[in-house]
């Protein structure tokens, strides 16, 4: 959680809360512009709105998609226990539910985009529209991947055998 402090007088101080962190929301941003960037410059390009908005709102949703796959992963490794520790979990589980409310609110507005350019035909109505999300989505898994990988790994932690019923199960599969 973010927070703006004004001082209004020499007794009185505004504080004014917002969700996210600043660095957050100047990443968004600068993320959106350069979207707009881009669609503007294939849209130069190509002269074709419907290719430029499916271009456009893929490389955001990958750029957006990888960031919050990798803080996705990085709070399920700091995830408190919600029986000991209340309030930090249901502090964790409201940044995940803030991260996945505005994945799905960009999924929402990039179909939108695709939908609302001048098209026709089964291809831009049914397929192209999902085209950002999808990539989006692979982004969120790979951002996870990503950040699940550079975690380390205790060399001297004790491995563990599988047990007798998981051995069989594995030489089955």
């Amino acid at each position: 959680m973010g927070k703006i402090v004004r001082q209004i007088s020499e007794d009185v101080t505004k504080y004014y809360w917002y969700p996210g962190e600043k660095t957050d929301w100047i990443r968004a941003a600068l993320t959106l512009i350069g979207g707009g960037l881009l669609f503007a410059l294939v849209y130069a390009v190509t002269k074709n709105s419907l290719i430029a908005a499916v271009v456009a709102g893929t490389a955001v949703q990958a750029v957006v998609g990888a960031y919050l796959g990798r803080r996705d992963a990085a709070g399920l490794s700091e995830f408190h226990d919600p029986t000991a520790e209340r309030r930090a979990a249901v502090a964790d589980g409201t940044r995940a539910a803030w991260r996945g409310t505005l994945q799905g609110l960009l999924c929402a507005g990039s179909a939108m985009l695709v939908l609302n350019m001048p098209h026709e035909g089964f291809l831009a109505d049914w397929i192209l529209p999902f085209v950002p999300s999808i990539v989006g989505a692979l982004a969120h898994s790979g951002g996870m991947l990503w950040e699940r990988m550079a975690q380390e790994v205790d060399p001297d932690a004790p491995v563990t055998a599988p047990e007798q019923g998981e051995t069989k199960q594995l030489e089955a599969a």
